[in-house]
């Protein structure tokens, strides 16, 4: 209810409720982590990563490809860079530097969509390069987060088992898109069938097995969800698997924020304050120059590419996985790792209002940057 009053993403709203009303906020506390926060949380990031699966289909990518791979490239050349640079200058050479680039890198796929849609923006014609960058970006973390792990873990000695790493997380993504384009046939038999508990009991089986599967072979439990979504997503049931699952997502995502909030110290804000220095300016102005430079590569008008560009500046879910996964890191600097989640909650903050403020007003300074040339054709002033 906050959120909506105040116009912005419940992601952040969440976050700042965990930190007030947790062990490192300015009163008493209220709540504090536990088991059951942190089974919640997990489950909260699975169904996150799963409902967005549901939406990415492979003939949605196949239809379209143009705009997710030259898009994708251009934002992630722009930004990626960007963020690598970033870690560079303020962290030194390290895999920290990599994993605090992907930490900048990834634009939040829940945000953005959400906002699209209340802002009725789902059928302007920019909005699908603005989905097809997202789908680039997630489809890559897939790939980054088995390397995050690698280097996490220690596993980055000459780079050989990194690329191993990536190379596996690679022929994961591809299996389970090949599996995507045959796996609606069996669905398509077996779900009508199905009564709504055993459809929620199926669809929960399914996405649990692909988060465990992605633990087996050594990647993110986030990933496997992501796959499992895609792989569902083709399947005339799919309607039904996201009204069995709603209720439940969105609980279990509200307990993953807050309870990432909980972790946050505020002592810690002025040690992460040269980060925060450092990566918002960067993250906002590469996302604003990267929408607009693959909207432009892609023939959008100049006004539409300020529009994808605000699109993209929110960051969220997948930034805070990151975060986790360094600071759960056993090979990474000790210090990095007391940092890294007070640092992604506020970048995460900032970025989500900042990202949800612009897009808002996106229209409004794309009108003032490009004003319309004055013209006496009478055909060109009717349009």
């Amino acid at each position: 209810m906050l959120a909506g009053r105040l116009g912005v993403s419940a992601i952040p709203v969440f976050i700042g409720a965990g930190i007030l009303l947790g062990p490192y906020g300015p009163g008493p506390t209220v709540l504090e982590p536990s088991e059951a926060t942190d089974l919640l949380a997990r489950l909260g990031v699975i169904l996150l990563l799963f409902f967005l699966g549901l939406e990415f289909s492979l003939e949605r990518l196949t239809q379209a490809r143009r705009l997710v791979v030259l898009g994708g490239l251009v934002d992630l050349a722009i930004n990626g860079a960007a963020g690598l640079a970033v870690g560079l200058l303020l962290l030194g050479p390290g895999p920290e530097a990599v994993l605090l680039a992907g930490l900048v890198y990834i634009t939040s796929s829940g945000i953005v969509t959400r906002e699209l849609f209340v802002m009725r923006r789902l059928a302007d014609d920019e909005t699908d390069l603005v989905l097809g960058v997202l789908v680039f970006e997630d489809l890559a973390i897939a790939v980054f987060l088995g390397v995050a792990a690698g280097l996490a873990a220690g596993d980055s000695v000459g780079g050989l088992s990194v690329a191993l790493t990536a190379g596996l997380a690679l022929a994961f993504v591809v299996a389970f898109l090949a599996a995507s384009r045959y796996a609606h046939v069996l669905l398509d038999r077996i779900g009508p069938r199905l009564d709504p508990e055993q459809l929620l009991l199926g669809a929960l089986a399914i996405v649990l097995g692909g988060a465990a599967l992605a633990e087996l072979v050594q990647l993110s439990e986030a990933v496997g969800a992501l796959l499992a979504g895609i792989l569902l997503s083709g399947s005339a049931i799919r309607d039904r698997i996201e009204q069995q699952l709603l209720g439940l997502r969105d609980f279990a995502a509200a307990i993953f924020f807050v309870a990432f909030g909980l972790e946050i110290d505020l002592a810690e804000t002025g040690e992460v304050g040269y980060l925060l220095l450092g990566a918002v300016p960067v993250a906002i102005v590469g996302k604003l120059a990267g929408g607009y430079l693959a909207a432009r590569v892609t023939g959008f008008r100049p006004r539409q590419g300020v529009n994808v560009g605000a699109a993209l500046v929110a960051r969220g879910e997948f930034t805070i996985i990151l975060a986790q996964l360094a600071a759960a890191g056993a090979a990474l600097d000790p210090r990095f790792r007391e940092l890294v989640a007070p640092f992604a909650g506020l970048f995460v903050l900032v970025t989500a209002v900042v990202g949800v403020v612009l897009m808002r007003e996106s229209r409004r300074i794309g009108r003032g940057l490009f004003p319309r040339r004055a013209t006496r054709d009478p055909e060109l002033i009717r349009r």
